[in-house]
């Protein structure tokens, strides 16, 4: 394993960046609210918990020549009913733009000592993220933009988090959502974003268009129709000067994908995950004055998204196997395994990693991880414990 100095916080520049006390900045790092994060960059802070009112997540970047501040990308909103959430959240504005949502995992990217750095949405610094995106991404739009972060959905099926097969991607692609400032997290107006992303080649995630407000829940719901017919997620609605924050809806059929992965893995997943969406078919359903028959078939499809995923865990189980998941993750440089290995590891994941096979100019490495929670307390009931 390679071998890192350490690197200590510089607290009293750090405490004038962030405008507090010295004193205060003490015990941020005493409670493990900002903790460094690991190997080569210990320089960079991660929030563990919200503070100063800076979202968990966010990084404090600590170099030579000062700091910055990397922050986390607001928690956007769910509307449940659509025509009167646009009403409530855009009444002020006369139009609003409508971006697709995808199913993927998000992350930050920041040049940092000469390469391309993805932070996670929690702060760290993604080994196999960071690999791809100094692939997918020119190098010349952060040199020219520095004071720019670029926010955006890692989206494939060699997706070691979210592996989806349904935007027809070989690998994994990345595709930009959001530019924001540092420091201030103050975001672009999206068409100034898409402009400035299109000039530097970046993939963006696709822009439906620009509905006025009286007519944009119906229009939203034709989109979401279509998108639940493909498998895709849903949509991000927008003030087009991003002044105001936006919201995201979602298609039933992503909503009873999530139950899906969600109750195979039953004993691992937040109850209020499932719940949640559980309710967002029932206020769909009213929203769009579904006749019996299509409520029927969205029962059908909720129901068999909870159960039948679960029955399959319980046979497995009784069968003497254990419930597990699958990823896949494909790479250039064969030391990126090793470093996604360890970092894995360190986020407390049993997982098993493959002998890497050599396909074209990549590695390509198979994973297995193993879902301990479940698989034991299914396995408990079978041994004739009680539910409790």
């Amino acid at each position: 394993m390679e071998y890192y100095p350490q690197t200590e916080l510089d607290v009293e520049n750090a405490a004038s960046f962030l405008g507090i006390s010295v004193q205060r900045m003490q015990e941020l790092m005493e409670r493990r609210v900002l903790v460094p994060n690991w190997n080569e960059y210990q320089h960079l802070f991660r929030f563990e918990h919200k503070a100063l009112h800076i979202d968990i997540g966010s990084v404090l970047v600590q170099k030579d020549n000062g700091f910055s501040l990397i922050l986390g990308f607001p928690k956007i909103k769910r509307a449940m009913l659509l025509g009167p959430a646009i009403k409530s959240n855009f009444g002020e504005i006369p139009r609003v733009a409508v971006e697709e949502k995808m199913n993927g995992y998000n992350v930050r990217v920041i040049l940092l000592d000469g390469k391309l750095v993805a932070i996670t949405r929690s702060g760290h610094v993604c080994p196999y993220s960071s690999e791809k995106v100094n692939s997918l991404l020119d190098h010349n739009f952060f040199t020219e933009n520095p004071q720019l972060v670029v926010y955006g959905e890692m989206v494939g099926p060699d997706n070691p988090y979210v592996p989806k097969e349904i935007y027809r991607i070989e690998s994994l692609e990345f595709f930009i959502f959001d530019i924001r400032h540092k420091n201030t997290g103050l975001p672009l107006p999206l068409y100034e974003r898409r402009s400035l992303a299109e000039k530097y080649g970046f993939r963006q995630v696709r822009l439906f268009g620009e509905f006025d407000i009286q007519e944009a829940s119906d229009m939203i719901q034709h989109i979401i129709k279509d998108i639940g017919r493909r498998g895709h997620e849903g949509v991000v609605i927008k003030d087009p000067k991003m002044v105001l924050q936006p919201i995201k809806y979602t298609a039933s059929q992503s909503n009873c994908s999530d139950l899906q992965h969600s109750m195979k893995v039953f004993n691992e997943s937040g109850r209020d995950f499932i719940f949640s969406r559980i309710v967002r078919e029932g206020f769909q359903s009213v929203e769009w004055e579904e006749s019996e028959e299509e409520f029927k078939k969205r029962c059908l499809r909720l129901g068999e998204s909870i159960l039948r995923p679960m029955k399959e865990s319980i046979i497995k189980v009784r069968d003497g196997d254990r419930v597990a998941e699958e990823f896949t993750i494909r790479v250039k440089d064969r030391a990126t395994i090793s470093k996604f290995e360890e970092y894995m590891r360190r986020l407390g994941m049993d997982i098993k990693f493959s002998e890497p096979k050599i396909v074209g100019k990549e590695y390509v490495v198979h994973m297995i991880k193993i879902n301990k929670s479940t698989s034991d307390k299914t396995l408990a009931m079978w041994e004739g414990q009680l539910w409790s």
